[in-house]
């Protein structure tokens, strides 16, 4: 009892005492990542309130490393909403590249974007109107709220109590986070969804500039209005959407510049991708067995994340019989049934410890859907990845590391990535890069979440812009005064010249009328 009460007072030493922090999370693989940064600051001494919906997905109720606080309502972010969206997503991606399928896939989801929206604040809705809750939870004295901006309930909650925000993020409920903190010019920042580069041709940022408007129009129409009833009731007409998240104290972005492509920044966005990965552990013995029983060939490793633990069958038959054909063993975490073209190279898993085997030195491949998570954890132990990618940011994923030389799309170059060794070099060259820090991601969330409590906030670091009507912003107003002056002088100076060119005129006709007398 001694030594744990002595680690516990070393490790919140600094700090000086226990905080509270109040979590409001989303569901699924943004939990997983989450929940890594939860228990360090459990293990740091703080209390951890997390709040869940009754119909939480992979938010557990009773945890030793937080307290729950469940509400008996539907957060909309539920299993089985999630996994029919994205198979719908998925069937409309396999019709084939197009316009129409690109149209198709947009409308899909932003229609399904606006319905789960609707079920978020009612979500809100409820959790402000429970005034005994709410209550409580202001009798509690949080120190601080930590949230996923993928929903603005933790946002709301927030700006609500008025007590300093944290953001994980990399993703709002609207789009990517720096477009609203950060200057993000479009001729050289590709946006999600257009599966380009920092060097854009043309054409291609005339198609950025178009998918910003599509985005703006999302943005306008389908999200900011189903809140908009809630913000006007608690917060005033001084209030919008997009300040109740620029408002924020921290971003904490789950991805770094190995991966992302250059771009401006703000003082209070903190870097933390690959804050989950780790050293590998050694495998469980029968996973270690059948991974040396791969010989010299080596081992190839997939999986499709959290939400797509299984496929259309003619797609899981088409991935099988290409694994196959290859001479490496296969561990795939799958939960479908069981493909006719399996071959006896592949074993099938409903679970497999990620990072414990890309750390392995017998995998050669990680075959993926391109989610940020399991990208970041490839690059941490240099595996190349062929990727597999299906919906939201996976293609523009992929993309990065194929411009990089580090991956490729599946079907297209699996034998390519197993068989060049420029792949596993240009990964491990990034892998390197990540590595070479002054301080581990994970390190670096604690100290800021921890900075921001210790200060009640860090709005030194936080830009005021987000107060500046656009037209101040974008000093509209400032070059159409400078225009205005101009204007003035050039019109006084054309005055002058035409009043000096009237005299001159005059003093002529006079001279020559005196000639003629």
């Amino acid at each position: 009892m001694t030594n744990s009460i002595q680690k516990r007072t070393l490790s919140i030493g600094f700090i000086g005492a226990s905080l509270c922090i109040l979590v409001f999370p989303i569901d699924g693989s943004h939990w997983v990542n989450m929940k890594y940064i939860i228990e360090a600051l459990h293990s740091r001494g703080h209390q951890v309130s997390v709040v869940r919906s009754s119909d939480s997905w992979y938010i557990e109720e009773k945890s030793p490393f937080y307290n729950s606080i469940t509400l008996d309502s539907p957060s909309g972010f539920d299993e089985s909403f999630k996994t029919t969206f994205i198979a719908g997503l998925l069937e409309i991606q396999r019709e084939g590249k197009s316009f129409w399928t690109r149209y198709k896939l947009e409308i899909e989801h932003a229609e399904k974007t606006r319905e789960m929206f609707e079920k978020t604040s009612e979500f809100a809705k409820m959790l402000l109107e429970n005034k005994d809750l709410m209550q409580s939870i202001k009798n509690t004295n949080y120190d601080l709220v930590f949230t996923d901006p993928v929903a603005p309930v933790g946002a709301i909650l927030a700006n609500y109590l008025k007590l300093p925000l944290v953001f994980s993020a990399r993703w709002t409920s609207h789009g990517e986070g720096h477009f609203d903190i950060a200057p993000s010019p479009i001729s050289y920042i590709p946006l999600t969804g257009t599966q380009l580069s920092d060097q854009m041709s043309f054409f291609e940022r005339l198609q950025n500039v178009l998918m910003f408007g599509f985005l703006q129009y999302q943005m306008h129409w389908n999200v900011a209005p189903t809140f908009e009833g809630l913000i006007k009731k608690y917060f005033g007409p001084g209030t919008d959407y997009i300040s109740l998240f620029q408002a924020a104290d921290l971003w904490l972005m789950r991805v770094d510049f190995v991966f992302e492509f250059p771009r401006p920044t703000m003082p209070n966005v903190v870097y933390i991708g690959g804050f989950q990965c780790k050293p590998a552990k050694p495998l469980p013995e029968h996973l270690e067995e059948f991974v040396q029983s791969s010989g010299e060939h080596g081992v190839i490793i997939m999986s499709l994340g959290t939400f797509i633990a299984e496929l259309p069958q003619d797609l899981a038959d088409q991935i099988a019989a290409a694994f196959a054909k290859l001479p490496q063993k296969i561990i795939w975490r799958y939960k479908g049934a069981k493909p006719a073209t399996l071959g006896n190279n592949t074993l099938l898993v409903d679970w497999m410890p990620q990072n414990d085997l890309l750390g392995h030195p017998k995998t050669k491949l990680f075959v993926a859907h391109g989610g940020t998570s399991g990208v970041q954890e490839a690059l941490y132990h240099g595996v190349p990845i062929i990727g597999l990618p299906l919906i939201y940011d996976q293609n523009d994923n992929i993309n990065r590391l194929e411009v990089r030389g580090a991956g490729k799309i599946f079907f297209q170059g699996i034998q390519e990535v197993l068989n060049d060794p420029s792949y596993r070099m240009n990964m491990q060259k990034l892998s390197r890069l990540h590595r070479d820090a002054p301080m581990k991601p994970m390190d670096s969330a604690l100290f800021w979440i921890e900075f921001v409590m210790r200060h009640k906030g860090a709005a030194h670091l936080r830009t005021e812009s987000y107060r500046l009507p656009w037209y101040s912003y974008h000093s509209v107003d400032v070059m159409l005064f400078l225009a205005g002056i101009t204007l003035l002088i050039f019109m006084t100076f054309a005055a002058l010249v035409r009043c000096l060119c009237s005299r001159c005129v005059r003093a002529k006709i006079k001279q020559e009328l005196k000639k003629r007398h």
